[in-house]
C-alpha cells in the first residue's frame, strides 16, 4: 500500500505501472486545455486544465482553484523556429532566471499539479541543447519545489526525439504529448521508444489539419462536429482509458474556441458559450455516465452541387451552386441555421498561433430554405463554406466546404 511521502502532488511506480497522487490521493487527470470556461468543466466531471505560458498565471489559479481544479502551467520556452538560439548561453541562462522567478512566485498555490517545460521545442529545430536546457530548468524547479513533476510536450512519438529526452532530460518526471490522428498508437509508439515512464495526453480532439485528406488545391477537409465527437470518443477509450498503467490522464483541445486554419477546426466552445458534441462526450468519458439530455445537434455532411468536399469542387464566377447540409437534431427541436463564406487562410509565417479569422465574403449567398442555400461566386480563388446549426438550448454543431472559383 502507498503511503503518502508528504508532497502534494507525486507520481509513484516503476516498470509500466504509475499513479499519480494528489494530497496523498490517487489522482487521475481529467482535463481540458483552454483558457476559459473553468465553471464547465467542472461541472462536467473534469478536474484540470492545461495552459501553455504563465502570463496572467495568477488569475489562472485563482479561477481554477475557485472550480475545483487543478493546473498543469505552462511555463513557455523560446523555440528555434522562432528565432531562439540553444547555443547561445547567456540567452539560455536569462530565460531559467526567468523561469525560476514564475516557479518561486507560484510554487505553493493550492491549485498547482505540474509543471510543463515549453511545447514541442524540437518542431522545425535540430539543436539538441534544447533539452539540456529542459533538464537543467527541471532540476532547478525540483530544487526549489519538490512538491509537482515536471514534464515537457511532443507532438506524437517522434521517436529520436523522445529518445534524446530519455537520455538528455532525467530530471523530468512524466512525458506530455500532444496527438490527434495518431493518437491510437502512442502505447505501441512509446513501447518503441526509450522513454520508459509515465505519460499524458495533453492534447487531443479532432484529426488534425495536418493529417486531414486535402483537396486538389490542398485545402484540408474538416471533419463535422458530430464526427469529432466519436472520432475523439474511439480514441480516448483506445488510448487514455486503455493504458492506465503509464497514461495519467488527458487534456482535451480546445475548451474554447480559436482560428486554427478555421475557426471551428479545434473549438469545443464557441464566443457565446454554446458547446458542440464533444462537450458532451467529455462529460460522458469523464463521469463514465451516458446522458442523452441536451444533445447538441447531428452533422451527417455538407454537400455542393450534390458532391463532396472529397470530390475537388470547383465553382465558376457567377454560376449558381446549390449546398445542403444533413443534420437533425437528436431531440427534435427546430434548428436555426446560419450560413458564410470565408477565403481560405494562409499561413505566411507558418504559425497557427497568429492566424485571424478572414472577414465573410459578401453578397454571394442567397436565401436559405430549411437546410439548403445557394452561392454564386464572384472572385477567383479558394473559399470555404460554413454552416452553423443551433438548438437554441445551448449547443450548436458546425460543417464546412472548401472548393475553389476559377474561369
Amino acid at each position: 500500500m502507498y503511503i503518502a511521502k508528504g508532497r502534494t502532488v507525486e507520481i509513484v511506480g516503476s516498470n509500466g505501472n504509475y499513479t499519480l497522487y494528489r494530497h496523498g490521493k490517487p489522482y487521475f487527470i481529467k482535463g481540458a486545455a483552454g483558457y476559459e470556461h473553468f465553471d464547465k468543466i467542472k461541472a462536467y466531471g473534469g478536474n484540470s486544465v492545461r495552459v501553455w505560458h504563465a502570463e496572467d498565471a495568477g488569475q489562472i489559479l485563482d479561477e481554477a482553484h475557485a472550480n475545483g481544479l487543478t493546473v498543469t502551467l505552462g511555463l513557455w520556452l523560446g523555440r528555434e523556429r522562432e528565432g531562439f538560439n540553444y547555443y547561445d548561453k547567456e540567452s539560455v541562462a536569462q530565460q531559467k532566471e526567468a523561469i525560476r522567478k514564475i516557479v518561486e512566485k507560484y510554487k505553493d498555490h493550492p491549485a498547482l499539479l505540474m509543471w510543463g517545460i515549453g511545447n514541442e521545442l524540437y518542431a522545425e529545430s535540430s539543436n539538441i541543447k534544447v533539452w539540456n536546457a529542459v533538464n537543467d530548468i527541471a532540476e532547478m524547479i525540483h530544487e526549489i519545489d519538490s512538491n509537482h513533476p515536471t514534464t515537457t510536450t511532443v507532438m506524437n512519438v517522434p521517436e529520436k526525439v523522445v529518445n534524446l529526452i530519455a537520455k538528455r532530460c532525467p530530471a523530468l518526471d512524466v512525458l506530455s504529448i500532444n496527438s490527434f490522428g495518431a493518437m491510437h498508437d502512442l502505447k505501441g509508439a512509446l513501447a518503441r521508444s526509450d522513454w520508459k515512464g509515465p505519460y499524458i495526453v495533453s492534447e487531443f480532439g479532432a484529426r488534425g489539419y495536418w493529417e486531414a485528406f486535402f483537396t486538389e488545391w490542398l485545402a484540408p477537409i474538416e471533419q463535422t462536429s458530430s464526427e469529432k465527437a466519436e472520432y475523439s470518443r474511439e480514441r480516448y477509450k483506445l488510448t487514455v482509458a486503455a493504458d492506465s498503467g503509464r497514461c495519467l490522464g488527458s487534456y482535451v483541445f480546445l475548451w474554447g474556441s480559436k482560428h486554427e486554419t478555421t475557426p471551428t477546426w479545434f473549438s469545443l466552445i464557441n464566443d457565446k458559450g454554446e458547446e458542440t458534441q464533444l462537450v458532451k462526450v467529455m462529460n460522458e468519458l469523464w463521469t463514465g455516465k451516458e446522458t442523452k439530455i441536451n444533445q447538441a445537434p447531428y452533422v451527417a455532411y455538407l454537400t455542393l452541387n450534390e458532391k463532396h468536399a472529397k470530390d475537388n469542387v470547383y465553382l465558376e464566377p457567377g454560376r449558381a451552386a446549390m449546398a445542403k447540409v444533413y443534420a437533425f437534431d437528436p431531440e427534435g427541436k427546430p434548428l436555426r441555421l446560419h450560413w458564410e463564406v470565408l477565403p481560405e487562410t494562409e499561413m505566411k509565417d507558418g504559425s497557427a498561433d497568429k492566424e485571424k479569422t478572414p472577414v465573410p465574403v459578401k453578397g454571394i449567398l442567397g436565401k436559405p430554405a430549411d437546410h439548403t442555400i445557394t452561392l454564386t461566386p464572384q472572385q477567383e480563388g479558394a473559399y470555404r463554406l460554413y454552416v452553423y446549426l443551433y438548438d437554441g438550448d445551448g449547443n450548436v454543431a458546425t460543417a464546412n466546404f472548401p472548393y475553389f472559383v476559377k474561369k
